[in-house]
């Protein structure tokens, strides 16, 4: 499902806002997918950047934020 409003999702150590979400990524929200019913979102997409978001630990909820620049400049 695709999201062009944030919808606020939590870990086991932090509830992201999209405030706090901005803060710690550096770049403006756009966009956000969620897959298959899923409490946390699979990919966001910022002015900048599309964030990969993992999840690492099968115990736990906890992830991390893998961002790639949306358009490189290739020379």
């Amino acid at each position: 499902m695709m999201l062009c409003e944030w919808k606020s999702f939590s870990t086991d150590a932090e509830t992201y806002t999209l405030e706090a979400f901005e803060e710690t990524i550096g770049d403006e929200f756009e966009a956000m997918m969620f897959k298959d019913n899923e409490s946390i979102p699979s990919y966001i997409w910022t002015v900048n950047y599309v964030i990969i978001v993992k999840k690492y630990s099968k115990v736990l909820t906890d992830i991390s934020f893998e961002k790639i620049p949306r358009n490189p400049v290739c020379e």
